[in-house]
């Protein structure tokens, strides 16, 4: 039983926000009873579990984990049942936004510092639905910060191999100006890494597995079947290298 929110909104500018509500509505329509989900962080995913709740709240049948204690006890509040972590565990649709997305599907995530979860989870799914407002949609990724979780104890020298790759590294601190640096869900720091462009976002993974004290990298490759982004108030569905279509086009999973 899933809301009857339209996929798309009527032609000329939206608001961000709005285009963030615009994508979420249009991937609930994918929800199936019986779902096992995996729950996104940040803003466009807050929209996701918001209009989920209100689902289940009229009769819709899932169960979820979430990708952080942020999204955990939104999910919570709003009546989405829960399921821990455990072994044998397969989402059959995880849904969450993005950084940037580039027209492979290549995404850079973590910039509400739960890329680690994400990657963990979203791993465990048959389906990585990414949602979006217009922003997300770049030609290159890099100009958006990468995110990396560290080791604490291991900071110093991940900072020197990060900088050695042209990375610019930058320690995350809890609030702008504040003297305390921001920790993960974890317990871990998170380094923003600001390459500008990343031509060879494959090779940059493969560059930063290598480093030592890195938990988790922010570039999520090969991970996302489709993503939806909503461009002059119409919902669009992407998949990796081709073109962009009406959301509308679709009546199940694109």
């Amino acid at each position: 039983m899933n809301p009857t929110a339209p996929s798309t909104a009527p032609a000329g500018a939206l608001t961000l926000a709005q285009e963030k509500q615009v994508a979420a509505a249009t991937a609930l329509r994918w929800v199936r009873d019986g779902m096992l989900l995996g729950l996104g962080t940040g803003s466009t995913s807050a929209q996701f579990i918001t209009q989920l709740g209100a689902a289940v709240q009229a009769g819709l049948k899932v169960q979820g984990t979430a990708t952080s204690m942020a999204s955990e006890a939104l999910a919570r509040q709003l009546g989405i049942p829960l399921v821990a972590p455990q072994r044998g565990l397969r989402f059959d649709l995880a849904v969450d936004g993005a950084d940037e997305l580039d027209p492979q599907l290549r995404l850079i995530k973590g910039g509400g510092g739960a890329l680690l979860r994400e990657k963990v989870l979203e791993t465990a799914s048959d389906y990585l639905l990414v949602i979006g407002d217009s922003s997300k949609l770049v030609p290159v990724l890099g100009r958006f910060p990468l995110p990396l979780e560290v080791v604490p104890f291991a900071l110093p020298w991940v900072l020197d191999a990060v900088e050695a790759l042209g990375g610019a590294p930058v320690v995350r601190m809890a609030q702008p100006g504040a003297p305390d640096y921001y920790y993960s869900d974890q317990k871990n720091l998170i380094v923003d890494c600001h390459f500008e462009q990343i031509t060879d976002a494959e090779q940059l993974a493969t560059r930063l597995k290598t480093i030592p004290g890195i938990v988790e990298h922010g570039l999520f490759i090969g991970l996302a079947k489709a993503a939806i982004v909503v461009r002059d108030g119409a919902a669009l569905v992407l998949r990796p290298g081709e073109a962009a279509r009406p959301a509308t086009d679709f009546t199940e999973l694109p």
